[in-house]
């Protein structure tokens, strides 16, 4: 068991060779930014959550109290815009490969779970992204179990939370009386050995297990996946469709907030002071017009298409590429859908449970 000036401590430590990003209370969201301490936390602020809906408010005296915000580890790891090579008068230099250190602090199942579903998009397959896979190995990891669950969470029904998986450094668990610590790895362990700490009680393991049930109990939706893959790939004149293309905006606010979507496009950026012209790597989506462009016009013309795109793959196609899904159950796209779209909802339907 750790107390807060000891977690504090972990951060100080952390700090002296990388960054260290946390959840920190900005602009009405918990969102993730680099820290400098426990001070930097949004100790005492909950999130309410529902389909197109996100507020925060204060409740109780918790670090780790809210669930997931709009951002995602995703955009350390994998940025919005990356760099691959330039060129100018001395012919093309490839971009140097990135050196960043970060230590992730906050880390929940579900999103530990899209940190690995990246892992095999970019490092495990043929196509190695050198940029992503430095960042990845110099990781470090603090994940948190989840005690409480949002109106949007799922991650039981895809059995990435609220108990984080094995693939951290070190896991929390917030209880009454400070942070039940769980080493995952041989540099958590050292991490955790230079902490003041004490050894958890029966007690202490009783309250995190009981914490991290209860959350499982609190989700706000289930999916049922059993067969699901095959089903949407049978299914893709299936009525639904059209239902939420009607409301569907095509704003692609689902894919920006998923933390496993990668869609990328690539840009060509000239210099308007210089000679060098650049090419970027950047976030790109299945719901834009301009993704699904070939000669002739777009492949997926209208939001029955790209919804249709986006479901299938994510939680069908997905385990043909990679043997995963491609959703772990973190409801963000439910959350910052302005008009509520619901993929839970959504896959009952096609299912034949719901309307």
């Amino acid at each position: 068991m750790i107390d807060i000036k000891a977690l504090d401590q972990l951060v100080q430590t952390l700090a002296k060779d990388r960054q260290v990003m946390g959840p920190v209370r900005r602009d009405g969201a918990v969102v993730y930014e680099e820290i400098q301490g426990v001070d930097d936390l949004p100790r005492g602020w909950i999130d309410e959550q529902e389909g197109g809906h996100y507020r925060l408010k204060r409740e109780g005296d918790k670090l780790f109290g809210y669930t997931v915000g709009p951002s995602s580890w995703k955009r350390f790891l994998h940025p919005p815009k990356q760099t691959l090579w330039r060129a100018g008068g001395g012919g093309i230099t490839p971009e140097p490969i990135a050196e960043d250190r970060f230590a992730f602090l906050g880390v929940r199942g579900c999103e530990l779970a899209a940190i690995q579903v990246q892992d095999k998009v970019f490092m495990d397959g043929p196509y190695r992204d050198p940029h992503y896979a430095a960042r990845r190995e110099n990781l470090f990891i603090v994940a948190v179990n989840c005690t409480r669950a949002g109106a949007t969470c799922f991650c039981a029904s895809m059995d990435t939370g609220p108990k984080v998986n094995p693939g951290y450094d070190i896991a929390l668990t917030e209880i009454d009386g400070g942070l039940l610590a769980e080493v995952g790895s041989d540099a958590g362990g050292a991490a955790l050995a230079a902490l003041t700490s004490r050894p958890a009680t029966e007690a202490d393991l009783a309250a995190a297990a009981q914490g991290i049930k209860d959350a499982e109990g609190q989700m706000g939706r289930k999916l049922n996946t059993d067969g699901l893959a095959d089903i949407l790939k049978d299914n893709p004149d299936h009525p639904r469709w059209s239902v939420v293309a009607d409301a569907c905006l095509n704003c692609a606010n689902c894919t920006m907030v998923c933390p496993t979507c990668f869609c990328t496009t690539v840009d060509e950026v000239s210099a308007l002071d210089s000679d060098e012209v650049s090419r970027e790597n950047r976030w790109a989506s299945c719901f834009t017009t301009e993704f699904s462009y070939v000669h002739g016009g777009a492949v997926r013309p209208g939001a029955k298409a790209r919804y249709r795109q986006w479901m299938t793959h994510k939680l069908g196609t997905w385990w043909d590429q990679f043997d995963s899904s491609g959703c772990t159950g973190c409801g963000r796209c439910i959350t910052w859908c302005p008009v509520g779209i619901d993929i839970t909802e959504e896959a009952a339907a096609i299912r034949g449970e719901g309307g």
